[in-house]
C-alpha cells in the first residue's frame, strides 16, 4: 500500500535528481557571485557619493543609510542563498551516495553502528549486523542517535507477526516519497554525528523545582532596575547607590538560585546545536499526509497542548541560544548586570513544566520515522525484493525461494531454495571450505533479521513465523577473559539451548559445531545438542566437514543432508555455490 506514485527505477531516479541538484547548486553559486560583485560595487559607489558630498560640502547621514539599506538587504539575500546552495550540495551528496550503494560501493561510508554491538548477543557478530560492511550500515539512514537505536533494536529482536505487518505497510508507504527522505536527509546542516537530544527526556521530565511565584517577578524587576541603574549612572549622573542598592538585593535573592540555574541551562545548551534538525523533522512529520496506519499513529501521538511540536522545538531552541548569549563577551556585562542566568533558567523551567514531559513522545515520535525511513530507502533501491510473509505465531518455519545474501552484489551471488520447518526440522549441510555454507548460514539469518524487521527480503520468496535467532559462526576465543573458542561455542550453544525454551521458537544456525575438540566428542556432542534443540520446537542448519555426523541424521527425527559441491578443472578448485 502506497500513497506516493511509484517510481520503478531507483538508478534513474537517483540520477535525474542529481543533475538537477547540482545545476540548482551551479545557479546559486552563480547567483551568490552576482550579489558580491553588486554589493562590492554600491560600497564603491558610496565612497565616491560620500567623497563628492564631502568635497561638494553637501554631505549628510541619509547619504550613509541610503548606502548602508542596499548593502544590508544583499548581505541578508548572500545568506539565503548560501543556506540554500549548502542544502542543494546536500543533496548531490545524498542522490551520489545513493547511486553509490546501487553500484555496491557503500562499504566504509555511513554509521557502522558498533556501540550497539554485543559480543554476547546470539547473532549480532555471527551475521555482521554491525561494523564496517555491516547490514546496519547498508541501510541506516538516521540522523539521531534516537533513531539509530530504534533501527538497530528491530535488527537485534524479531517482532510479532502483527507488527512486522504493521512495518511492512509504512515501509511500503514511504518507499516512493523521494522528496520525504531527501528532505530528512539534507535539512538541518551537515551533521557529522548522530544528533543526539535524548538527554532532554530525563530533563524534560524532572519535577518542577518549586520556587516561589515571587523570585521569578524578583529576578525580573531587578534585573531592568540594575540595568537602569547602570545606565544612569554611566549617562545620567544618578549615583553609584541605585547600583549598590541593586546589587545587594540582587544577591540576596539570586545567590540560592544559582547553582539550580546552572543544572536548568546545561542539558538544553548541550543539545542547542540539535534542535533545528528534531524541529524540522518535526515539521515535516506534521505535515505529510500519509496512509498507513503505523505512520498516521504517529503523527496522532504529536499532538499536545494545540500547539505543533515543531513550534515548541523551535521555542526551546530560541531560548537555548538566549540562554548561550552570555558566553559572547559583549553581552556578558549586560547578562551579569541583568541575572542573565537565572531569568532564563525560570523561562526554560516555564517550557518544561509546559512541554517537558512530551519529549520523550517527541522522540519517539521521529526515531521510528527514521528507522521506518532506513528501512523505505532500502525498499526502494531494492525494487526487486519482496516483503516476505510473516506467518501467525505457531511452529518455527523458514521457506524462502531464490534466497541470497542482501550484503552480496546482485550479479556474483548464487540463489539457493531453503526450507526448514513442518517436515524437515533440520538441515545438515555438507561440503568442502569455501564452497558456500557459512554464505548460506548467514544468507538464513541475514534474511531472517531483515523480515522480522519490517524490510523486503533477498529472496523470489519467503514466508516464516517469527523466529528468535541462534548462530555460532564468529565465536572467538578471548585472551583477556582466559576464554578458547571451544569453551566459546559452548556458552553460546548453551544460550541458545535457554532461549530454545521461551518464545518465539529459535532458529539455529551452527557452522562446524564443536570443530574445537575431537571427532568423536564432536560427534557426541552435536547429536546431543541437536536433538535437544528440535524436541524444543527449534529448527534450524549446520554445517559440518565431518561425515560422521551426516549420518547422526538417520537418528533424528526431521533431519536431512544437504551438501555444496566442487569440481577441479584446469588444476583449480571450482565451485557453482549451489545446494544440493
Amino acid at each position: 500500500m502506497t500513497c506516493a506514485p511509484p517510481v520503478p527505477d531507483p538508478h534513474a531516479a537517483y540520477t535525474d535528481r542529481l543533475v538537477a541538484r547540482r545545476a540548482e547548486a551551479n545557479r546559486l553559486d552563480a547567483a551568490i557571485d552576482r550579489i558580491g560583485q553588486l554589493r562590492l560595487a554600491v560600497f564603491l559607489a558610496a565612497i565616491g557619493v560620500a567623497v563628492a558630498a564631502w568635497v561638494t560640502g553637501a554631505y549628510s547621514a541619509w547619504w550613509a543609510l541610503a548606502a548602508a539599506v542596499p548593502l544590508l538587504v544583499l548581505v541578508l539575500r548572500s545568506k539565503v542563498l548560501g543556506y540554500r546552495r549548502a542544502a542543494a550540495l546536500r543533496a548531490v551528496w545524498y542522490y551520489r551516495h545513493g547511486l553509490d550503494r546501487l553500484a555496491g560501493k557503500w562499504v566504509g561510508r555511513g554509521p557502522t553502528g558498533d556501540r550497539f554491538a554485543s559480543p554476547d548477543h546470539l547473532y549480532a557478530a555471527d551475521l555482521d549486523l554491525f561494523g564496517d560492511g555491516s547490514l546496519f550500515q547498508r541501510v541506516s539512514a538516521a540522523r539521531t542517535a534516537g533513531g539509530e537505536a530504534v533501527l538497530a533494536g528491530w535488527l537485534l529482536a524479531p517482532a510479532s507477526a502483527d507488527v512486522v505487518r504493521d512495518r511492512q505497510e509504512a515501509v511500503a508507504d514511504l518507499r516512493d516519497r523521494l522528496d520525504l527522505r531527501e528532505y530528512l536527509a539534507v535539512i538541518g546542516g551537515t551533521v557529522t554525528e548522530a544528533a543526539d537530544v535524548t538527554p532532554l527526556v530525563e530533563w524534560g521530565q524532572m519535577p518542577p523545582a518549586g520556587w516561589a511565584r515571587w523570585r521569578h517577578v524578583a529576578v525580573v524587576v531587578l534585573g531592568w532596575f540594575n540595568l537602569a541603574a547602570v545606565l544612569g549612572w554611566l549617562f545620567v549622573g544618578t549615583g553609584a547607590l541605585p547600583v549598590f542598592i541593586g546589587g545587594l538585593l540582587s544577591a540576596l535573592v539570586v545567590w540560592p538560585l544559582v547553582p539550580w540555574a546552572r543544572e536548568v541551562a546545561r542539558p538544553v545548551e548541550e543539545a542547542a546545536n540539535d534542535l533545528p534538525l528534531l524541529g524540522a523533522i518535526l515539521a515535516r512529520l506534521e505535515q505529510e499526509h500519509f496512509c498507513s496506519a503505523r505512520l498516521t499513529a504517529l503523527q496522532s501521538s504529536l499532538t499536545a497542548g494545540g500547539l505543533a511540536p515543531s513550534a515548541q522545538v523551535r521555542a526551546l531552541r530560541d531560548l537555548a541560544e538566549w540562554s548561550a548569549a552570555r558566553r559572547n563577551p559583549m553581552f556578558l556585562p549586560v547578562a551579569i548586570v541583568m541575572l542573565w542566568d537565572v531569568w532564563m533558567a525560570f523561562r526554560l523551567e516555564s517550557w518544561r513544566v509546559r512541554s517537558g514531559p512530551l519529549v520523550g513522545r517527541w522522540l519517539a515520535s521521529v526515531a521510528e520515522l527514521e528507522a521506518l525511513g532506513s528501512l523505505a530507502g532500502y525498499a526502494f533501491e531494492n525494487p526487486d525484493d519482496p516483503f516476505p510473509e510473516v506467518l501467525p505465531d505457531g511452529p518455527p518455519h523458514f521457506n524462502a525461494k531464490g534466497l541470497g545474501h542482501p550484503l552480496v552484489p546482485a550479479e556474483t551471488f548464487v540463489r539457493n531454495d531453503v526450507c526448514v520447518g513442518r517436515d524437515v526440522r533440520l538441515l545438515m549441510v555438507s561440503g568442502s571450505n569455501m564452497s558456500g555454507k557459512s554464505t548460506l548460514l548467514r544468507s538464513v539469518g541475514a534474511n531472517a533479521v531483515l523480515a522480522l524487521a519490517g524490510a523486503p527480503v533477498r529472496a523470489t520468496s519467503l514466508s516464516l513465523t517469527p523466529v528468535a535467532l541462534g548462530a555460532t559462526m564468529r565465536v572467538q576465543d578471548s585472551l583477556r577473559d582466559g576464554r578458547s573458542r571451544f569453551y566459546a561455542e559452548v556458552t553460546r550453544v548453551r544460550a541458545v539451548l535457554e532461549r530454545a525454551k521461551g518464545t518465539p521458537p529459535v532458529l539455529f544456525l551452527f557452522d562446524e559445531l564443536f570443530a574445537g575438540t575431537n571427532s568423536s566428542d564432536r560427534l557426541v556432542g552435536a547429536e546431543g545438542v541437536l536433538r535437544a534443540l528440535v524436541e524444543l520446537g527449534a529448527v534450524g542448519l549446520v554445517t559440518t566437514h565431518d561425515l560422521a555426523l551426516t549420518e547422526a541424521t538417520t537418528r533424528l527425527g526431521g533431519a536431512a543432508n544437504v551438501h555444496f559441491a566442487d569440481q577441479l578443472a584446469n588444476g583449480e578448485m571450482v565451485f557453482d555455490y549451489t545446494m544440493r
